[in-house]
Order: structure tokens, then C-alpha cells, then sequence
């Protein structure tokens, strides 16, 4: 929201007041609290009749400072915020010398001088990261009477700001306006399905705003040279996140918010969607089955859309008996055939729904401030919504969701969640505006408990629309409503690279795009997208996207690339791992990997795999691509290709390849097996080593189906050999010096590269590199 006009002036009809002067300071317990005077005070008559600011600072958890400004504080209180980690004891400390007053949290400092006019500096050592300065800290009343707590960062030259959700807006948010405000608005707008207020920087450091409701930023905009934020209340709270990379940025990040949950091995497999308004049954779903498996395209995951339900009924979690006459028995075909099922879900209540007048009766939907159920016509005809605020409607839903389980269904694709009313009263008292963006959280929330509860943890997984801040605990999420266009293929990688800028390590797409139907190119292309993505979904909305419909070699694309998935899985599963434990996500912005390349900070157009693999989708229908090399010399890993950087190519690619490129020194390892996603991936793994440096030393986990380790592995190049090392490989391995020529007598040319074998018990294996 602007509240000036230009640099000298406020718009009509608004009035602020920004903190000038300190007049008092508190230091306890690691805390510090500023009095700041919204104008100079030179003598006792300024004390009357003026606004004063109460600005609290104190440190949640190590490199992490958090700022709370109250106007006044004696109204409905505070924004409750969201459910915080909080870290005891990490050593937070306030200290005063002269005038300055510092606040130290670990690398993180809050410096202020109290003699000077307002001015909060973060610093990492003595690098300034911040500030906030004279239009830093305040509030405003507009025209319509409504109170707005405002803050304002600086950015400093060649500062970059990325995040605030999944959105599709250009990658980075400078000279942008962004509302942290749920919408329905597909990929194609400003809208954004996931909000969240937290924007991340290349310079060190991230802000995470903590307020469920509205949150609207001016990224540069309204003053250029900084990041503004605004509330509708009497309080503004936010936290600035240190890290020496943006990697750890995002680990305290989420350390602070929740770290995702590890989804099953059986979901990161190809899913299937019978798609959303097209004509399908028993028969049809069993043709499709049929047809992968005729064309040895290993499926996963079955998803039926929507109308598995009857019209105009959604939700009451009932098949609907003329499509599906035996869903019992066709969940337990499906399952002999080894695949999982999911079900479309949202949470609303159509009124033709036999559950409605079940609901209403018991107290379980959302009502007007009149007592009367609030309802209305746009998807379902008097559709409802549930009241997540009520512990009896979480039960009450959770019962329907767990009888489905009973019957067969593994995981649910939780649609919806967005358009929220704010004219409404809650069973909590929740305050409407805020709980317009916070409803998804107790939705997912319920949805993933019955999961975890039923399947235990490790085997619950959704495939989520909406989120908010604490969202990425609930895996996967996908990027919405897309149109079948080369335009919003790229749209959607930018929303997904924006969201694991978010704090979000899991992220998914509709392959081939919702909306229309997409060409035989564009269908080939986005299949090699999605399965180098975290998650992989064929789903449209009036077609079908098996690819037999578009010709036979998206048949072999669509074979070939999931079969590619699941000899990676040892490699992408780590990634996962490490999504769990420090929050960085699968598919990764250039920038993650690469913070001190500079050319690496914009680019929205690739990404990295995991740690070591970078992808580059083809956007085009003649398979022209442009990409960024970084520094070094990377592999093709389809074709043994050295490619050197920095330095950006522009290459052709037929559909049977694209830019797949693994880094230099990296060691990737490659499952032995390509039929399903789930298998003993240390047994036969083949550790994959890319143009080894003299002296590179690495180590290589490889994880088990359940979560836990199978195997490592440590490789060591040193006077041109390459020596790799286990204690505890379960069976047979092997290396592959890829994309070198065949030498030494243990060696033997298999493919693109040199490969030597090891036998269950073997320790060590040594490969000379060629000349």
C-alpha cells in the first residue's frame, strides 16, 4: 500500500507519523526496548499531545532479531501471528556504551545510537545487512479511518529481493507491489495462491513479517531504495534472518517456521490424473492403467479429480455409484497393479450435499456475524465452508477423510482454500481479515494429521494448492491453474522457484498445463520439466494428457525421463532430506547454489536439482534453449558432453534431451533399477564421478526408502587417480568416471565414461583418470 506521493508528499486523505527521536531505552534479559517520539523533542512542552512508539527487540534464535512496534497497545492487542520455534538460551544480548545500544544474536547485531535521529542498523559483523532510517518505523491513518503500522528496510546498490510465495510476477520483486492476500488467480496474474511474508535478499539476510493477515509491500516501489511493509493494526512485527549464504537464510528461516515434512519414496513416481471435466469411469481409468503399463511407462500414483464425487455434491466423500459402481474393488485392482491412489478433496460443502445438513445441524460451518451459515453459488451451488477453528469440525472432517483411507485412498489432493470470506464470525473468534490467508494452514493441517495418524510418519503426503507461512510443513505443493503454453511453462517455474525461495523444499506442477490442451512439442517439453522436478503430475482440465493422445514419441519421452527419475531417486531423496533438515528445497534458484556469481542472481529460466544436478527446461517449440553456465567444467549427464563456464550457451535439443548438467567434482549416484521409485538404492548403486579436481575429497550419502542412511561412500582424487571408499555398502556398487575415456586395466568403457565394478564386501575401488 503507498501512502505518499512522491518524495515530498502524502496522498489525500493521509497523515503520518514516523519515530524521529529516542527518548528512553530498556535493556533486560537479552532484550531492548526504544521509546521513540514520532517528533523532536527539545523541551517537556513536546511530551504533550504527540503519538509515542514502543519498539520492542529481542532475538528468537541465533542470527535472528525480531521487531515489534506498537501504537497503541490497549485495543483487540497484537496480530496473534503464527506459531514460532523459539530457540532457549542461544545467548541473545543487549548492551549499552555511551549512547549506542547494541542487541546481539550470534553473528546478527542491532546496533542504535540514541543520541542521533532514528536509526536501527543490522549488522553481520560490521557489514551493514539494513536499516530502518527516517521513514523506517511508523504508522498512517488514510481516508477510510484505518490505522496502518508501516516499516521501510533499505536497499543497498545491487540489492535483490526474491520470495513473498509462489509468484509468478518476474523472479526478483524489485519495483513491484505485492499483497500477501489469498487468490484464485491461476499463474497468469499477480495473484498468488501461496503468500507468505517472508522476502529473502542476495546480500546476507531475509524478513519475515509475522502477521497472519494482509501484508502489503512496496519491493523499491513506492521508494526505491527500499523494502516497505504495511498492516492494517496497532502492531508490526517482523524479524530479520542473518546467514552467511542464502542457504543459511533459509535454514533459520524455517528453523523458525517448521521444516517440511519427508514425503514417501512412492510419491516422487509419475502420478496420473484422470483429469478434471473430462468423461471418465472404471473403464476409462483401467484403460489408462493398461496403456502405461503397454508401453512400460512405470506409473506411481493414480489421482481422480473431482468428479469421483457426484455433481454438485463436492465435498461429501462419496463415489459417485453410476461412475464408480465398485470403488472398493477398483481401489483394490489398482493396488494389485502396485499403485497408490489419491483423491480430490477441498473444503467446502455444496448444499445439495447429504453433509451439508449434517454440518449446519452440528455446528461445523462457517456463519455470518447473524448466526446464519454463510454460503454462496460460485463452484458449488450453496457451498459452505468448514470452520477448521472448531476442534469438533476438524474431527468431523477428519471422519470422513480416515473412511476413505480405510477404503483404499493413500493421499489427498487438497484443492481450494483461497477465497476466504472476511464477513463472517468464527467458532475460535478468529479475526476474519486474518484468518482469510490462515484458513489453508488448518486445512492442510487436518488433512496431513489424518495421513500420519492412519499410514504413520513418512507415508503421509498431500498435493496442496493454498498455503501461508508454516505451509511448507504439509507436502507437496502444486503450482495451480496454467494455461497449455510455452509462456506458462515458464510462469510456473518462476512461481516454483519463488516458493522454494519461501521457505517450501517440496513443489509440483501440472505437466502439459491445465487450461486448453497443449501441442505435441509443448507436451514433450513440459514432460522433461516435470519429471526433473520434485514431484511429477499428468493433469489437465478438459483433456487428457496420457501421452499416447499426443504422438508415439511423446510415448518414449515420457518413458524414458521417468525411468531417469528413478534410477536418480538415491540422488533427489537426499535432496529431500536435506529439504527436512535445513529447509532448502529440492528444485533450487540459481542463486542458492551460486550466491557469489552475480550472473546466477537473476535467473529464472534453470535450476538446480539438489546440490549438484542443473536443469535447464526447453521453452520453445524448436528446441532452442539459452542457459548459464557457472564456473568450471561441467557433464552433460545424458550424452558425457564437457561443456565449460562461466558463460551462457545457446544450443538445440531434440525431444529425447536438454540441458542436464552435473558440476564439476560432484558425485551423483544412480539407483541400479528404473521400474519404480522405491527399491534398495544402495544395492548395485553406481556413484557417478564428474571431472574430478586433484584434491577433491566428498562424501556421498545414500538413503533408504524409510528416511534413514544405506550406505556412504567417500571419494578422493589425488596424483590422477580417483579412490572411493564404504564401510558399509549392503551389496554390489560401482563408479563411473563420466564423460572420460577408457584407461587402466580395473576399467572398462560403459557408456559415457570409465566404469569399474565392486563385489558385496568390496571396500575400496581406485580408477586412474586418463591422460
Amino acid at each position: 500500500m503507498k501512502f505518499t506521493d512522491g518524495q515530498w508528499l502524502t496522498r489525500e486523505g493521509v497523515q503520518t507519523s514516523y519515530a524521529k527521536q529516542i527518548v528512553d531505552t530498556r535493556l533486560e534479559d537479552g532484550r531492548l526496548t526504544l521509546f521513540a517520539a514520532v517528533r523532536s523533542v527539545e523541551h517537556r512542552g513536546h511530551t504533550l499531545n504527540s503519538p509515542l512508539l514502543t519498539v520492542e527487540c529481542w532475538s528468537p534464535a541465533e542470527g535472528v532479531i525480531g521487531v515489534r512496534t506498537t501504537h497503541h497497545a490497549g485495543g483487540s492487542g497484537p496480530a496473534a501471528g503464527f506459531p514460532l520455534n523459539l530457540q532457549e538460551g542461544h545467548g541473545a544480548a543487549a548492551t549499552r556504551d555511551g549512547s549506542v545500544v547494541e542487541l546481539s544474536a550470534g553473528p546478527l547485531v542491532l546496533r542504535v545510537d540514541t543520541a542521533l535521529p532514528w536509526r536501527l542498523e543490522f549488522l553481520s559483523g560490521s557489514r551493514l545487512l539494513t536499516a530502518a532510517g527516517s521513514r523506517g518505523t511508523g504508522f498512517a491513518t488514510v481516508a477510510d479511518g484505518t490505522h496502518h503500522m508501516l516499516a521501510q528496510l533499505s536497499l543497498g546498490v545491487g540489492d535483490l529481493v526474491y520470495g513473498l510465495g509462489e509468484r509468478f510476477t518476474p523472479f526478483t520483486r524489485n519495483g513491484q507491489s505485492v499483497d500477501i492476500w489469498q487468490a484464485d488467480g491461476g499463474t497468469a496474474s499477480e495473484q498468488a495462491y501461496k503468500n507468505i511474508p517472508f522476502h529473502l535478499t542476495n546480500r546476507g539476510y531475509g524478513v519475515f513479517v509475522n502477521h497472519p493477515g494482509r501484508v502489503s509491500y512496496e519491493v523499491g516501489s513506492e521508494a526505491v531504495g527500499q523494502v516497505q511493509f504495511s498492516v492494517e493494526d496497532q502492531s508490526l512485527e517482523y524479524f530479520v534472518v542473518q546467514g552467511e549464504d542464502p542457504r543459511q537464510v533459509l535454514d533459520r528461516y524455517t528453523a523458525l517456521t517448521g521444516r517440511p515434512a519427508l514425503p514417501p519414496a512412492w510419491s516422487f513416481g509419475l502420478w496420473l490424473s484422470t483429469s478434471f471435466t473430462t468423461g471418465y469411469d472404471e473403464e476409462t481409468v483401467g484403460r489408462f492403467v493398461r496403456g502405461m503399463a503397454d508401453r512400460d511407462i512405470p506409473l506411481s500414483v493414480f489421482h481422480f479429480d473431482c468428479f469421483w464425487m457426484r455433481p454438485y455434491q463436492w465435498c461429501d466423500f462419496t463415489w459417485d455409484p453410476q461412475v464408480f459402481p465398485d470403488p472398493g474393488g477398483m481401489l483394490r485392482r489398482l493396488k494389485e497393479r502396485g499403485l497408490r491412489v489419491c483423491v480430490w478433496i477441498n473444503p467446502y460443502i455444496g448444499q445439495k450435499s447429504p453433509l451439508f445438513a449434517e454440518a449446519a445441524r452440528e455446528g461445523h460451518l462457517l456463519r455470518r456475524p447473524d448466526g446464519g451459515v454463510w454460503q454462496w453459488d460460485m463452484w458449488q451451488a450453496g457451498m459452505a465452508l468448514v470452520d477448521f477453528t472448531s476442534p469438533a469440525a476438524r474431527r468431523w472432517y477428519a471422519g470422513k477423510l480416515r473412511a476413505l483411507v480405510d477404503q483404499g485412498v493413500d493421499c489427498f489432493k487438497t484443492d481450494f482454500g483461497e477465497r476466504v470470506p472476511t464477513d463472517v464470525l468464527w467458532y475460535d473468534g478468529s479475526d476474519p481479515e486474518q484468518m482469510h490467508n490462515h484458513y489453508t494452514q488448518l486445512y492442510n493441517r487436518t488433512v496431513f494429521e489424518v495421513l500420519e495418524q492412519v499410514r504413520g510418519e513418512g507415508d503421509a503426503v498431500l498435493f496442496a494448492r493454498s498455503a501461508t507461512t508454516g505451509g511448507q510443513q504439509f507436502p507437496v505443493h502444486w503450482g495451480g491453474d496454467c494455461e497449455s503454453t510455452f509462456e506458462a511453462m515458464a510462469e510456473s517455474l518462476r512461481g516454483g522457484l519463488s516458493l522454494g525461495l519461501s521457505g517450501f523444499g517440496f513443489w509440483s506442477h501440472d505437466i502439459g498445463g491445465f487450461e486448453g490442451t497443449p501441442t505435441p512439442a509443448l507436451f514433450k517439453r513440459w514432460v522433461q520439466f516435470g519429471l526433473l522436478s520434485s514431484h511429477s503430475r499428468l493433469h489437465g482440465s478438459g483433456s487428457y494428457r496420457v501421452p499416447w493422445h499426443y504422438d508415439e514419441e511423446a510415448v518414449s519421452v515420457t518413458r524414458d525421463f521417468t525411468r531417469l527419475k528413478h534410477r536418480l531417486m538415491p540422488y533427489l531423496f537426499q535432496a529431500a532430506r536435506q529439504a527436512r533438515e535445513r529447509g532448502v528445497p529440492v528444485m533450487r534458484a540459481m542463486l542458492l547454489e551460486f550466491p557469489e556469481d552475480p550472473a546466477c542472481h537473476t535467473l529464472d529460466r534453470q535450476y538446480m536439482l539438489g546440490d549438484d544436478l542443473l536443469v535447464a527446461p526447453v521453452l520453445s517449440a524448436d528446441g532452442t534453449v539459452e542457459y548459464y553456465v557457472p564456473a568450471g567444467e561441467w557433464t552433460h549427464v545424458l550424452t558425457g558432453e564437457r561443456i565449460g563456464g562461466p558463460g551462457w550457451r545457446r544450443d538445440r535439443f531434440g525431444f529425447d534431451s536438454l540441458p542436464l548438467l552435473a558440476r564439476p567434482g560432484s558425485v551423483v549416484p544412480f539407483g541400479a533399477r528404473d521400474e519404480h521409485p522405491v527399491y534398495d538404492w544402495a544395492d548395485g548403486v553406481t556413484l557417478r564421478v564428474h571431472a574430478p579436481a586433484d584434491g577433491m575429497e566428498t562424501v556421498t550419502e545414500i538413503p533408504a526408502p524409510d528416511g534413514s542412511t544405506a550406505a556412504t561412500f567417500h571419494t578422493r582424487c589425488s596424483n590422477g587417480t580417483v579412490t572411493v571408499r564404504t564401510d558399509d555398502a549392503p551389496g554390489e556398487w560401482h563408479v563411473l568416471l563420466a564423460g572420460a575415456a577408457a584407461s587402466g586395466d580395473r576399467a572398462r568403457k560403459a557408456g559415457p565414461g570409465i566404469r569399474a565394478g565392486a563385489s558385496a564386501g568390496t571396500r575400496e575401488l581406485v580408477l586412474r583418470l586418463p591422460e
